[in-house]
């Protein structure tokens, strides 16, 4: 396991810090800037196995969903071919006619939601599946995700 603030590999039991209102797991060094958690002891629950241990069930992965790369092409050419302007599709889809010239001109990636409203709308895809992705999101179990300390410089007093 490694440190959320520092990044380095931890070799004993991780500490519980609240640091900024957020619960981390940090190493030694790293647990001073904020304050340390103690745990309480965990109330037994009614049906447990004994040894208060509860076995996880494991879910098969969903495909994560997420929209295509070239949606400000796809969204331009479907509403030129029904003849609509900005403000006419923006009124359709309910958002305002400057959410759809910035979807159109790529500084905005509709969320999911927005997009399906627009699929459903012009008989377009614009969201597609994506099923191979890791649980780190990274499609490799072995590459290290950033932590705080990567992104971040801290003050040391």
């Amino acid at each position: 396991m490694r440190c959320e603030i520092c990044g380095k590999k931890i070799v004993e039991e991780p500490i519980k810090t609240k640091v900024d209102g957020s619960i981390m797991l940090t190493c030694k060094e790293c647990s001073k800037f904020g304050k340390v958690q103690r745990e309480a002891p965990k109330p037994k629950r009614p049906g447990a196995p004994r040894g208060g241990t509860l076995r996880r069930i494991q879910r098969p992965k969903e495909p994560a969903e997420e929209v295509v790369e070239n949606v400000k092409d796809i969204v331009r050419q479907a509403r030129e071919r029904k003849g609509w302007s900005r403000e006419e599709l923006g009124e359709k889809i309910y958002e305002k006619a400057s959410v759809v010239s910035r979807i159109e001109s790529g500084k905005m990636v509709p969320d999911l939601k927005l997009a399906r409203k627009i699929e459903k709308l012009m008989n377009i895809i614009l969201v597609e599946k994506n099923e191979d992705v890791s649980a780190d999101g990274l499609g490799h179990s072995k590459v290290r995700g950033a932590t705080i300390g990567d992104i971040a410089q801290i003050k040391k007093n």
